[in-house]
């Protein structure tokens, strides 16, 4: 019996456009819609959302109500409501489409608290919007997810200073099955690709990429994005493949909560299947002599992000460079392990090296095949 290929579904900013365009629609005319057509730009594709509840609040103010559908992913927003609250715009509001965070849309620390709705969620909303309104109107949208702040707990929001809520987060509005079994062949199939074009592009190199985040950054730095691929969690199997493939180097670039978990010989980095970040850290610790007390106040913290600062705090109080010694080991040993997982499962010897960046997208440190194969990329 064949599988059926993993279903692709849509981020959480394109439900919240399309119960914004839903409450509008109410605004002009008080009828319930069923689904409405949202261009995603990226990709520049028209698709039907569906529209769970649609309801006039008071006069000028409509709620619309979708349903997140990531498809065949291990996604935690699957199901949960999303809520948008769209108004007329005052007279003194300056933006024809104002957009506000409400309850569970999570607060970035580094914005002076601002609402955590990334740049392609706002393109969206005021793309979608725009068009259905006339040059003098202007209206306030407010997106909620009632279930935000109780989710937001598990994940690594806050660890990216995102606090008391999910973030409007994503480059695209499909959402790839990342966790899926079936997608690693999509991953297959990217990097035999990218490996195969390396020589016309004459670059020796690759850059994994585990999410969002180090997929945008590698890009501000202005690495070449043919050389880019994105591994979700299925470090693995694509080290080996790019083994397999003969790809004379790669460079692992992501945060360091993600590839910490390589060090300690964890291929496959979803939380759901293996963990011992802090173990690891503490290990490492423990290896170049930090303090029992250090050690136990590393081993306690709630996420690596956090064990990361009290170091830096170590630091800043008493003169030492611990970050730079710690976090040279442990990219040292990811450069080590990685080398050596290839060459045990594809008989392949390929140079590895690593790029770790904390929660504010600023790079802790390089190893030095991170360093070389960096300028090279950059």
């Amino acid at each position: 019996m064949t599988a059926s290929p993993p279903q692709s579904g849509y981020t959480l900013p394109v439900f919240a456009c399309a119960a914004a365009v839903a409450a509008l629609h109410w605004l002009r005319q008080p009828q319930a819609l069923e689904t409405v057509s949202i261009d995603l730009i990226q990709p520049r594709e028209t698709v039907k959302i569906t529209i769970e509840q649609v309801a006039g609040i008071r006069e000028g103010m409509a709620l619309a109500v979708t349903r997140s559908q990531p498809g065949d992913n291990l996604d935690l927003t699957r199901n949960t409501p999303i809520w948008t609250v769209v108004e007329w715009g005052k007279l003194d509001q300056i933006q024809q489409v104002k957009l506000i965070g409400g309850e569970g849309i999570g607060r970035k620390l580094s914005g002076d608290g601002k609402a955590a709705i990334y740049a392609y969620a706002e393109q969206l909303l005021h793309f979608n919007l725009k068009q259905l309104l006339r040059p003098e109107e202007k209206i306030r949208v407010t997106i909620i997810l009632p279930e935000g702040r109780l989710l937001a707990q598990r994940t690594s929001n806050e660890a990216f200073g995102v606090v008391e809520g999910l973030s409007l987060l994503g480059t695209t509005g499909i959402s790839q099955p990342l966790s899926a079994p079936g997608q690693l062949e999509s991953y297959r199939e990217e990097l035999q690709l990218k490996a195969s074009k390396l020589g016309e592009a004459r670059a020796s190199s690759l850059v994994f990429c585990v999410g969002e985040n180090g997929l945008d950054l590698a890009q501000q730095l202005g690495i070449n994005p043919e050389q880019l691929v994105k591994t979700a969690n299925w470090l693995g199997p694509l080290l080996v493949t790019a083994g397999l493939q003969q790809v004379p180097a790669i460079l692992l670039f992501g945060y360091h909560g993600k590839l910490i978990k390589l060090a300690g010989g964890i291929f496959h980095t979803h939380h759901h299947l293996a963990d011992g970040r802090l173990e690891i850290l503490t290990a490492h610790c423990a290896q170049l002599g930090l303090s029992t007390t250090a050690l136990r106040e590393i081993f306690a913290s709630p996420t690596t992000e956090a064990a990361l600062q009290y170091l830096r705090k170590l630091d800043a109080t008493n003169s030492t460079n611990w970050v730079e010694q710690v976090y040279s080991a442990i990219a040292a040993t990811i450069d080590r392990r990685c080398q050596h997982y290839i060459r045990k499962h594809s008989e392949q010897g390929v140079d590895v090296g690593c790029v770790l960046f904390d929660r504010d997208r600023q790079i802790i440190v390089s190893s030095n095949m991170g360093a070389a194969l960096l300028s090279q990329l950059c």
